[in-house]
């Protein structure tokens, strides 16, 4: 017996100090996991209103987009509301809000009818019947009564009652317990008479979100973007990120790409009891971003464009000129300055336009004679060209194909003023050469892949044929060709085979303009947080051109001669030392809209930059379709160099040099 209760008291011991080890562990060591648990259990956060978004400036500090209060009158459905206390609801509600019931349909209104009357649409016998064999369903039954609701049934409503009816649609629309939105934009009367009597309209409530103001109307206003609520595609992303469905995001460009600082922080309280909440946080509004663009310089752009266009319509051959893009860089930074495309649309006794700057990411042309610049450094790294090497401009004729030849023959030039004047003869034989192929006419030429794959690996690394990287949501490639052989090689040497984007074309003349290298184009320069800087966005180079400088240069001095004696003289208009390519291509349309081919057309293209030894800036002007191939007449506008001069013009008129050169002898002082 002694034993028994020696044993039963040490295991009697070894418990009770095993529990007490435990009981410490949980009081002691884990006391604030345990905490924190028990306030997860407990704790029902309440988040506040949709909180403003951030502002979005200019480069100036122009303010772009801004916040507008919006004081809007919701309902949630209680779940102990009946059919006939929402009706109350809706017209009690109805003697205190402005509505505009003509958006009430025939439907909504036989909907309310069948409520108020529920009894006045009768069934036949089959069709009772039919639904207690479950051959007709709620749905099918309310569908006949509906359709046996014609319009003198509806002539027992006056105004009042289908101002209920259309509260009443939308207290159930899309029937959910969440909060509908039953007026937007309430005034402050309305706004104030709800919030007295949210005790007696059961369900009804008092919110205040905000709206977005854009500043400057049509300027740049799609590539600003837009809010709205979560798309339905997008929902579990959004909910996974702390969103609710009721939340206003960024829906496209800026205000999506930039949804991370735009965002407003909701309040957030502690639900202390049924009547009271504990504020834990404040709202907050979202961060500002500064933009790279100069909302001034765009809109002259915008204006400029508009003009010509209005111009060229008026001249010959320009039935399918429809737009144009205009894209201004900063060559050191990569920031976008400016970023327009304009589409005009003639009406009965006039035009009017649409803002298509974000097609400037998406819609590809032929680009001509602008990208000869690249084509010649393929000539010069393959060793397939020497610098100052003199070549006779003649028509090129391959076996089994049609002579190619330049604008006019020009004789022996050398390679500046291949650039200089343009010379198709001058590309077609250094192409050949980097296909191997040892020129005569009617030779028999063949070529294989790897010939295009030289010079699209060169056209690349300026951005062409590849994304360009701009920070915005969407970006093309632009078009690649698939066959091969020896006219389409040529024709890929002087821009008329793939097709490209004006902003491909803007980062390919950037990268000329900022000594070899590719800067990623962007449009987002600072982000403030409460005045303070939170984020500068640097130059991204994304690579450098490998080639030889004396190569790079050369090419240069070609673009410059372009400039003064070239092509392009003019073309820039007032710029200090511009240097530049024009280029001219073939290109087709479908006019029919039958998928098919069917009208030849011509397209311009312009890219500089100036000054040539210490470049401020980069332009980009194309206008595709500006003629189109007509036997009675060739005209061809000058549209495209207009707009260039124009530009370039108003551009060193903003941004004179004199304030550059300032700026240099400031820095210098210090």
């Amino acid at each position: 017996m002694d034993k028994r209760i020696n044993t039963f008291s040490y295991i009697t011991y070894l418990v009770f100090l095993l529990l007490s080890i435990f009981i410490f562990y949980i009081i002691c060591l884990k006391h604030e996991y345990y905490s924190s648990k028990l306030s997860d259990l407990t704790n029902i956060i309440v988040y506040g209103d949709s909180a403003p978004r951030g502002r979005i400036y200019d480069r100036n500090h122009n303010l772009l987009v801004d916040n507008t209060e919006v004081l809007e009158i919701t309902y949630k459905k209680n779940k102990n509301t009946s059919i006939h206390d929402e009706i109350k609801l809706a017209y009690e509600a109805s003697k205190h809000l402005d509505l505009d019931y003509s958006k009430l349909d025939d439907r909504s209104l036989k909907e309310f009818y069948l409520v108020m009357y529920p009894n006045k649409i009768k069934l036949s016998k089959e069709e009772i019947n039919k639904y207690k064999q479950r051959l007709l369903s709620n749905k099918d039954i309310e569908n006949i009564k509906i359709n046996r609701i014609s319009d003198s049934y509806l002539e027992v409503f006056n105004d009042t009652d289908k101002k209920a009816a259309y509260i009443y649609f939308l207290m159930n629309n899309n029937y959910t317990y969440s909060d509908k939105i039953i007026k937007s934009s309430a005034t402050y009367s309305e706004y104030a008479y709800f919030a007295e009597h949210l005790d007696s309209l059961k369900g009804f409530n008092i919110k205040t979100s905000w709206d977005r103001v854009y500043l400057y109307d049509d300027t740049f206003r799609s590539i600003l973007g837009s809010v709205g609520p979560i798309p339905k595609e997008n929902k579990n992303e959004y909910l996974s990120s702390d969103y609710n469905m009721s939340d206003t995001v960024g829906l496209s460009n800026i205000e999506k790409q930039y949804e991370k600082y735009l965002r407003g922080k909701k309040s957030i309280y502690r639900k202390i009891n049924s009547n009271t909440l504990e504020l834990i946080s404040p709202s907050e509004r979202g961060k500002d971003i500064i933009l790279s663009i100069d909302i001034n310089l765009q809109k002259e752009i915008d204006n400029i464009i508009d003009k010509n266009l209005i111009r060229a319509k008026n001249e010959a051959n320009t039935k399918y000129l429809n737009k144009s893009y205009v894209i201004i860089q900063e060559p050191n930074t990569g920031e976008v300055l400016a970023l327009s495309g304009r589409k005009i649309i003639k009406g009965n006794n006039n035009y009017t336009f649409i803002d298509i700057s974000p097609y400037a990411l998406t819609d590809p042309m032929t680009p001509g004679s602008v990208v000869k610049g690249a084509s010649m450094l393929v000539g010069y790294n393959t060793n397939n060209l020497s610098i100052g090497e003199v070549m006779t401009d003649e028509c090129v004729k391959l076996y089994n194909f049609p002579k190619k030849c330049s604008y006019k023959q020009y004789g022996k030039i050398n390679d500046i003023k291949a650039l200089s004047h343009s010379s198709n003869v001058y590309q077609y034989k250094i192409a050949l050469r980097v296909a191997g192929i040892n020129y005569y006419p009617g030779v028999k030429a063949t070529v294989s892949k790897e010939s295009f794959d030289i010079y699209r690996n060169m056209f690349k690394s300026f951005g062409l044929g590849i994304k360009t990287e701009i920070d915005l949501p969407v970006e093309s490639l632009g078009y690649s060709g698939d066959k091969v052989s020896p006219d389409l090689l040529l024709n890929y040497a002087i821009g008329q085979y793939d097709s490209y984007t004006p902003i491909q074309l803007s980062q390919y003349i950037t990268t000329f303009a900022s000594n070899g290298n590719r800067l990623k184009p962007h449009l987002l320069k600072e982000v403030y947080d409460n005045n303070i800087i939170i984020k500068r966005i640097e130059p991204t180079v994304l690579n450098k051109i490998d080639t030889k400088e004396e190569y790079f240069n050369r090419v240069k001095e070609g673009f410059i001669a372009v400039m003064e004696d070239g092509y392009g003289k003019n073309v820039m208009g007032n710029s200090p030392r511009p240097a530049g390519k024009t280029g001219t291509s073939e290109s087709f349309l479908d006019t029919n809209n039958d998928n098919i081919i069917d009208t030849p057309t011509i397209s311009n293209s312009f890219v500089g930059f100036a000054p040539y030894d210490n470049p401020k800036m980069s332009i980009t002007v194309t206008s595709p379709d500006v003629s189109y191939i007509n036997s009675s007449n060739n005209y061809i506008t000058y549209m495209n160099r207009r707009i260039a001069k124009d530009v370039s013009d108003k551009y060193f008129e903003l941004y004179p040099m004199n304030n550059w050169l300032k700026c240099v002898i400031i820095k210098i002082g210090e």
